[in-house]
């Protein structure tokens, strides 16, 4: 019999499938759905008109016309991520309305049943994720491949950025992980150029995607659509049909990425001690990883469960090795203080003058330092760095 001359990355792809990882978009859903079909179309159509339904009062009014559906008919795992980014769109919607303090604090149970059935049926929480609005939210608007978001809410341009941007992230981003297998096999066999030329390929592809990061200017604003910690809600949504007491769930946020998280088990980023999350920020993360996709969490334990790279690096005394090494995890702190920044330019700046004319100052406190996840978002961010940074190989 022949022998297998395939690379471990062309390899890898099968076994990337089986984790719902594409070649060219990486954790992002390739080319999702845009339509369903009858009745569920009737979902698609609140979801398309949002931003006008909710500028015109009529959101509230259009979804408690509509039939409780039953989710059998959803065929396929494309078409279900579809209803539940739909329906995460319509949840929000509803609760929030137009962001006036007008808010709905039950579900009606015909969106609530659906909604939670079909959570059930992908593992995923029953509210608007990370991997809804920014990971199965897109299409290519024209030949030449540039992008768009399927559902927005109101605020045009502003309102896309947010998702739009993220999107752009995880594809430059993306590129790194098609030479984790060659990292890991390096590793085995003891190949430190093999290994070398890897991790300048993860450090490049982490560059650009700060590239990426950087169209967010004038393009973000707050989404409150997103945000689980507004004080109006503390006691959480209560999903009629379904549970008989309220639930809270964490807001979309890019702390739901798997890619940066990704990054940080490969490159031994530690946010735990002996796997017990060490601090808040750990431990925010580590429930963050509850929103991500089932595959995707599988995808970071596969990671867990390999050979530790930095350990390798260190045990290898190549300086060149190290050096290389480190423009990896400095790419990750460069990241990491580009979001600072952006939370502090677009949120926390913006919040505060707000907070001065529209809302009493014990509010201001609680909601203008959260993020749409509902940590302290700055703390949070701060500490991740720290952590980031303590990961640089010191040289001798």
């Amino acid at each position: 019999m022949a022998a297998d001359k395939s690379s471990p990355v062309e390899k890898s792809w099968t076994i990337f499938k089986e984790y719902h990882i594409d070649e060219d978009v990486g954790f992002a859903l390739p080319l999702p759905l845009e339509e369903l079909p009858h009745p569920y179309d009737a979902w698609i159509s609140i979801a398309r008109n949002l931003p006008e339904l909710i500028n015109n009062n009529q959101l509230r009014v259009e979804v408690e016309k509509l039939a409780t559906l039953s989710i059998d008919g959803l065929r396929g795992h494309k078409a279900q991520r579809l209803a539940h980014l739909v329906l995460g769109y319509i949840t929000m919607a509803y609760v929030w309305g137009r962001g006036d303090g007008d808010i709905r604090k039950v579900l009606p149970s015909n969106i609530a049943v659906p909604y939670c059935q079909l959570s059930e049926k992908l593992g995923l929480p029953p509210i608007l994720l990370y991997a809804d609005c920014v990971l199965a939210n897109w299409k290519k608007k024209d030949p030449n491949g540039n992008m768009d978001i399927l559902f927005s809410f109101p605020g045009g341009d502003c309102g896309k950025g947010f998702f739009l941007v993220s999107l752009l992230v995880e594809i430059a981003a993306a590129s790194a992980i098609k030479v984790i297998p060659n990292i890991f096999d390096a590793v085995q066999r003891e190949d430190t150029d093999t290994l070398q030329k890897a991790l300048l390929d993860i450090s490049s592809s982490l560059h650009k995607a700060r590239e990426a990061f950087s169209q967010i200017h004038g393009k973000y604003c707050v989404c409150f659509w997103l945000s689980r910690c507004n004080p109006l809600l503390s006691e959480g949504l209560l999903y009629e049909g379904v549970w008989d007491t309220p639930k809270k769930f964490a807001g979309g946020s890019a702390a739901q990425s798997s890619i940066f998280q990704c990054f940080d088990v490969l490159l031994g980023i530690q946010h735990t001690v002996g796997g017990v999350p060490s601090d808040f920020a750990a431990e925010f993360l580590q429930e963050m990883r509850t929103y991500m996709p089932p595959a995707h969490q599988s995808f970071l334990l596969s990671l867990k469960a390999k050979p530790s790279v930095r350990e390798f690096v260190l045990s290898k005394g190549n300086a060149t090795l190290q050096k290389i090494y480190n423009e990896c995890v400095e790419a990750m702190v460069s990241l990491r203080n580009y979001h600072l920044q952006i939370v502090a330019k677009y949120i926390m700046i913006p919040a505060s003058r707000q907070s001065k004319v529209e809302r009493s100052s014990e509010e201001a406190s609680e909601s203008e330092s959260k993020g749409t996840g509902g940590t302290n978002i700055m703390d949070f961010l701060k500490t991740v760095r720290v952590k980031t940074v303590n990961c640089l190989l010191k040289e001798d």
